[in-house]
């Protein structure tokens, strides 16, 4: 459930915070209040468009934080699957900075996307306002509905029926590609046993390429590199009097000269013979470069041609001798598709005939669950609208085959048929309800689907939109239904609505410092029953609306308290 909501420096909000509790939690306010402002502090929160003409004038950000409690096995599996780790006790802490550049989304402190945000939300709320009212308007969504409420049994056939469409719908795409004329296939043939050849022909071998190119390397600088090597192997060696290796040898024998008469140069003596044996390795090792800088032009060029081969296969194949040989590898697999074409054409078309029976299957077994589906739906629906004073409501949940049709969504059409008054026949939804019934219809909807969502936190904006009197009251206590399982939070200005409430929060624009502030704080009750009293009167508030506003509440706790 939503624990707290904390709002800092956003629109007309200097900082504000609200602790929402279990039950049904009431706002209202005067209009122009910011009630508006509050829920679109939440919706922000959520992953919401930020804007930085939503950062309060004078600061420098904004800031929405809500505080979730963790109630289920899903969420913790979706946050350990996005590596945010959970509180000791059990909360979230959703936090969204808005700066005059960018937006920042944290949950438990761990910077995460808009879309993982939104991802995340989905688990933990359902906002419910006007503009969603609008999905009734839209058949494409009916069938959505009706899934979700049909459950995991239900969805299961969904998933398997999109993997084994993907499979057909790919097998089909095969085909459609493998359509060659006769004239088109002997070319493909000719160009992939030409490639195949001229790569066999080019005997490569791994690693051969890059020691080539080293040798190559060597053979066009050998003329430098012989100079430099010249140098080194006189001045290392013995033929100048002034090289290193004479001078050392002349100082090995004058050092053990000198050891006949003090034994103790005899560390020094052995130290001295070893670099004059190291140097005779390494002057050895010159003479042996030497004669390998040594070559014939014959075999400068045929390490050129080699080396030009190499190059030019990969230009055409691939930038690598294992690219090159993998080119190779799917031609070989094309020519053999080729030479045996009319098997590979039959065996894709087998393939592609078993998947459609697959599809068909599936769609046929997704659209008897919709209809066994849609029954008890319609079934529930027409109680819940009947709960909210549509008395006469007919109800007709259709799901019919649609001709070729056949998606990774099945081949069913769903329209949810309506009639509201007695005598007049069904129509769908999408034509026939009025703003405040389509509300209702939402709240009726919304009724019966809260378990199959498994959302704990429900919010719901405005939606008495349109209604009054004894639909006022069934509204209220629809939602107190609904505050026996979920928590709900509920922005209205019904006063039927808020004598429900079990928590009742105020939201109020104040000036301060010659600016306009807006509050939210909770009513406890005489505060309650003059809030009530406004709602009820619009104007002054008397005795007797108070006295109104106290049986309103009287009877909103009985009916509350007969609630199963």
């Amino acid at each position: 459930m939503l624990i707290s909501l904390h709002v800092k420096n956003l629109a007309l909000i200097d900082e504000t915070e609200v602790y929402f509790k279990e039950g049904l939690n009431i706002l209202t306010g005067e209009t122009g209040a910011g009630k508006s402002i509050i829920m679109g502090s939440v919706n922000l929160a959520l992953g919401g468009k930020a804007d930085k003409g939503m950062i309060r004038t004078g600061a420098e950000f904004a800031l929405v934080q809500l505080i979730f409690g963790i109630t289920s096995k899903e969420q913790e599996q979706v946050l350990e699957e996005m590596d945010i780790p959970v509180e000791e006790d059990k909360t979230l802490i959703i936090l969204r900075k808005i700066l005059p550049e960018r937006s920042i989304c944290k949950v438990n402190g761990i910077t995460i996307s808009q879309r993982q945000l939104k991802e995340l939300a989905s688990l933990f709320i359902n906002i419910h306002g006007q503009h969603e009212t609008q999905t009734l308007l839209n058949v494409k969504q009916y069938s959505q509905i009706l899934d979700e409420y049909a459950g995991e049994k239900h969805e299961k056939i969904k998933r398997e029926l999109k993997e084994v469409f993907e499979q057909y719908k790919e097998v089909t795409e095969q085909l459609e590609e493998a359509v060659l004329d006769e004239k088109e296939k002997n070319r493909e043939i000719s160009l992939a046993e030409y490639e195949i050849n001229e790569i066999e022909n080019g005997r490569l071998i791994t690693g051969e390429d890059e020691e080539l190119e080293e040798r190559y390397r060597r053979m066009i600088n050998a003329k430098r590199i012989t100079e430099y090597i010249s140098y080194v192997y006189d001045a290392t060696g013995y033929e100048s009097n002034h090289s290193a290796g004479n001078s050392i040898g002349r100082a090995v024998k004058d050092l053990k000269q000198a050891l006949n008469y003090d034994e103790s140069l005899q560390g020094l003596t052995d130290q001295l013979v070893e670099i004059e044996d190291l140097l005779n390795d390494f002057n050895r090792a010159m003479a042996d470069y030497q004669k390998d800088l040594e070559f014939e032009p014959a075999e400068f060029d045929e390490v050129e041609k080699r080396l030009n081969l190499y190059n030019y296969l990969k230009e055409k194949y691939g930038n690598s001798v294992t690219e090159i040989l993998l080119y190779k590898q799917q031609k070989e697999e094309l020519l053999e598709k080729l030479n045996d074409f009319d098997n590979y054409i039959k065996t894709l078309e087998a393939k592609k005939e078993g998947l459609y029976g697959e599809v068909i299957s599936l769609c046929e077994k997704l659209s008897n669950s919709r209809k066994k589906n849609a029954k008890a739906l319609q079934k529930e629906l027409k109680q819940a609208l009947q709960d909210l004073n549509f008395l006469t409501v007919e109800l007709d949940l259709k799901v019919e085959r649609e001709a070729h049709r056949i998606t990774a969504d099945g081949y069913d059409s769903v329209d949810f048929m309506i009639s509201l008054n007695t005598g007049e026949p069904v129509r769908s939804i999408s034509k026939v309800a009025s703003g405040g019934e389509l509300s209702r219809i939402m709240l009726a909807l919304k009724a019966v689907m809260a378990d199959k969502e498994k959302i704990n936190t429900l919010i719901f904006d405005e939606i008495d939109a349109g209604i009054s009197g004894k639909t006022a009251w069934k509204v209220s206590e629809k939602m107190a239904v609904l505050g026996k399982e979920h928590q709900l939070i509920c922005i209205t200005h019904l006063p039927q609505i808020a004598a429900m409430a079990d928590s009742h929060f105020m939201i109020e624009k104040k000036t301060k410092d010659g600016r306009s502030v807006t509050e939210i704080k909770e009513l406890k009750e005489e505060k309650e029953l003059e809030e009530i009293a406004r709602l009820l009167s619009g104007t002054e508030v008397t005795d007797a609306v108070l006295t109104n506003a106290r049986e309103l509440k009287e009877l909103a706790t009985k009916a509350k308290d007969n609630v199963k």
